[in-house]
């Protein structure tokens, strides 16, 4: 693992496009689904336990927050989407901001989307898919929580979603995580690495859609 992951620190949060850090650098982002899992994945990428915050209470995550591991390269943490109890006003208030932060933002290098496995391709989550393809922003699906599952079943989920997404002209890589058991944590990084390290580390080929 690049020790940067090791080393993140919190840098900033926002609200609006106003308050995000500078454009210069690369930046990756994490989407998905309230309760996914998406905050325990940056943590366990990084070898954290509190980096981003986790809640037992979903839609807790309600600013883009920004984690520096090193002065030119960052991890986002996107609002969760997707939970019914967040008023309706402040769905639309996120899903404005995360739709111009992806369109806009040009230091951003790819998209993670954080699915649980036993749930992927929400409509929130073929939103954020399609934001990311009208784009052309490189995409790559974590299938979380792949401890829940037996390992056959993994693969097939992890085979049916690359292929749906294909099926719509959708160019993604896809894995199984899992945070619980370290699963799947070195794909991950290979993926990060070639966006944000790509001088240092050509991408490595996985499922694809």
């Amino acid at each position: 693992m690049n020790p940067a992951y090791h080393q993140a620190e919190f840098l900033t949060s926002a609200a609006s496009l106003k308050g995000l850090p500078p454009e210069q650098g690369r930046e990756v982002a994490f989407a998905g689904r309230s309760n996914s899992g998406k905050s325990s994945a940056i943590n366990t990428l990084c070898q954290q336990r509190a980096l981003a915050r986790t809640s037992k209470t979903p839609g807790r995550t309600q600013l883009i927050n920004f984690f520096a591991l090193d002065g030119e390269r960052r991890l986002v943490d996107l609002p969760g989407y997707g939970y019914a109890k967040v008023p309706e006003a402040m769905r639309r208030r996120w899903g404005k901001l995360m739709e111009d932060y992806l369109t806009r933002r040009t230091c951003l290098q790819g998209l993670v989307l954080v699915m649980d496995i036993r749930h992927p391709l929400t409509d929130h989550d073929w939103q954020m898919i399609g934001w990311a393809h009208a784009r052309r922003l490189p995409l790559h699906v974590l299938l979380t929580k792949s401890d829940k599952l037996k390992r056959g079943p993994v693969m097939d989920t992890v085979r049916q979603v690359a292929r749906t997404l294909g099926g719509e002209g959708v160019e993604a890589t896809v894995q199984p995580f899992s945070s619980l058991k370290k699963q799947g944590v070195d794909d991950a990084h290979s993926v990060l690495d070639g966006w944000l390290f790509p001088e240092e580390n050509p991408a490595c080929p996985m499922e694809e859609a």
